[in-house]
């Protein structure tokens, strides 16, 4: 488990949300790391990213109406720039790769 820290006011939107992030590896311009989300709403502007989610349940859903259904296994593209919306319904962990 990591250690979490609760987000700021501005991307907390059910007031109690915590996230935990762990960069792994870096090689070149790709980094691979882990992140956790506890159950709540948050939002974020996004990097190029491909993730697996290993635990948890909720969705994310975009600014122009895109939409993922996370649990185990799932498999998502957040593109750069994209303003999402993070529900999640059971504690969230997932492994990310970005571009720098």
């Amino acid at each position: 488990m990591l250690e979490h820290s609760r987000l700021d006011d501005e991307r907390n939107l059910s007031g109690d949300v915590t996230t935990a992030v762990s960069a792994q590896a870096t090689e070149g311009d790709m980094e691979v790391g882990v992140w956790e989300h506890s159950v709540g709403t948050s939002t974020d502007v996004e990097v190029e990213e491909v993730f697996v989610v290993l635990e948890g349940e909720g969705t994310v859903t975009d600014d122009e109406g895109g939409r993922i259904d996370l649990a185990p296994g799932v498999v998502g593209l957040l593109p750069m720039g994209a303003k999402t919306t993070w529900t999640i319904t059971k504690p969230l962990r997932k492994v990310w790769i970005t571009l720098a």
